[in-house]
């Protein structure tokens, strides 16, 4: 089916406030499944109302279901998940996070003393935070990625400036949501190079986390993705890079001398079936062997 045509159709589904009462009840379960009575029970209503719109949900493939003895339990279906939650957004998890935070910078300060004074480590920590969660729907897991974040920054801080001589070469892929193409280039690139190359991606306007259709086509060809996520553009991670290649993002990326640069005129996977993303995933795996050899 045409994803616009798909996505029009899971609009109108969740359009009705009772079916999107129903899928934002599934995306809040700890376990990622609910049953009809308690939802009826959340919504006040009679259980053949409720069991009437999962039908609906289900003859639509937004459902599947698990017979669980005298009981059924309802999911979504995975093929619908990531983009169900990106239309109604993943439910908020209240955290206290200053206390994550300053332990962060507590850790991160230990590990870069004699690079970095406390001042230092306390913003790039904080900002780290703040540019993640500004993202959209950005999930319960801000806090422990904004630790990765911040601490990646500080080391490509720590490379920046001046530029080493190293026998290491840094490349940096940039894209616009950081959620599809440069993110299968990182993974190739990684996978093929190893510790011969440092890697790292950006993206002018983070989405909130990777593609389904990315991670599936990744898979089909033995790579893993090793727990990457979105994150903005940030000015020390293009000051370390030697080899800075953009997708798509226009002119977001700072220009410094000394950097090689490269635009990959490649098409944006999202929204795409699997088939097309196939085509891009392959398209940058030729890209990447060709990098390789200039490296």
């Amino acid at each position: 089916m045409d994803p616009e045509i798909e996505g029009t159709r899971e609009l109108r589904l969740v359009a009705d406030p009772t079916r999107a009462h129903i899928l934002r009840s599934i995306l809040a379960a700890p376990d990622g499944r609910v049953l009809v009575g308690r939802i009826a029970d959340e919504l006040g209503l009679r259980q053949p109302t409720v069991s009437h719109h999962v039908k609906t949900l289900m003859d639509e493939g937004l459902l599947v279901r698990e017979p669980d003895g005298r009981r059924t339990w309802y999911s979504l279906a995975p093929a619908h998940a990531d983009r169900i939650a990106e239309m109604l957004g993943r439910p908020d998890v209240e955290v206290d996070v200053d206390p994550i935070l300053d332990r962060v910078i507590q850790d991160l300060g230990e590990r870069f003393r004699g690079t970095f004074g406390s001042e230092t480590v306390e913003r790039y920590v904080r900002e780290s935070y703040e540019l993640l969660a500004a993202r959209p729907s950005p999930g319960p897991r801000v806090p422990s990625l904004a630790a990765r974040f911040a601490a990646d920054r500080l080391e490509a801080l720590a490379r920046a400036e001046p530029m080493p001589t190293r026998v290491v070469p840094e490349v940096l892929f940039v894209c616009v949501q950081n959620a599809g193409r440069s993110q299968m280039a990182s993974a190739i690139l990684r996978h093929l190079a190893g510790d011969k190359v440092h890697v790292r991606t950006a993206g002018s306007d983070p989405a909130s986390e990777v593609r389904s259709s990315v991670l599936t086509a990744l898979d089909e060809i033995g790579v893993p993705l090793a727990g990457e996520y979105p994150k903005p553009l940030t000015d020390e991670v293009v000051r370390a890079a030697d080899v800075v290649i953009t997708m798509g993002c226009g002119d977001a990326c700072p220009i410094y001398p000394g950097r090689r640069y490269l635009d990959w005129d490649l098409p944006d996977p999202v929204g795409k079936p699997l088939a097309d993303v196939r085509d891009i995933r392959d398209d940058i795996e030729r890209r990447i062997r060709e990098l390789l050899t200039t490296l």
